[in-house]
């Protein structure tokens, strides 16, 4: 895979993107993919993983860190599509929080992941492909009302 930047023109949220889905089982992200791309990602940053904690109940993602000489870094690992997304710092709900990723992210490409860049995280949902989405996730966006298309892919709805 590899890396996503610029606008969110051109992206599509798949089915499922939200966490919510009806009918046949959505992919799930494994945890233990995550964590073995994370491991080969702190090599690559000559860096040392932090925490690692894998999606907990209503939340869309899992979140890891590692630590290197630039500092922390923390990741979100959507936990049904092979998505990746930095931040600042774990918590449970983003909105604008999102960064450009560190130029060692690239080696979470290898393992089938996707990094977004921050461009296409902030972008307005509006200025995406939602077509796949599902009437129980556009209820679910109603709802709650996410600005960004991060929003939408990193949340923790119930």
């Amino acid at each position: 895979m590899g890396q996503v930047g610029g606008s969110g023109g051109g992206f599509r949220l798949e089915r499922g993107a939200t966490g919510f889905f009806s009918g046949p089982v959505v992919l799930r992200t494994d945890p233990g993919v995550c964590r073995t791309a994370w491991y080969a990602a702190a090599r690559a940053a000559r860096g040392q993983v932090g925490d690692f904690a894998a999606a907990a109940f209503a939340q869309s993602y899992h979140s890891a860190t590692i630590n290197d000489r630039d500092g922390d870094h923390c990741a979100l690992f959507h936990a049904h599509h092979p998505l990746i997304a930095f931040v600042d710092e774990p918590r449970d709900w983003y909105t604008d929080q999102f960064r450009e990723p560190p130029a060692w992210a690239a080696a979470l490409g290898d393992f089938g992941f996707t990094v977004l860049g921050a461009s296409v995280l902030l972008s307005p949902l509006s200025s995406v492909d939602t077509s796949a989405l599902s009437a129980e996730e556009w209820r679910h966006i109603d709802y709650w009302r996410p600005e960004t298309v991060g929003a939408v892919l990193f949340n923790s709805w119930d």
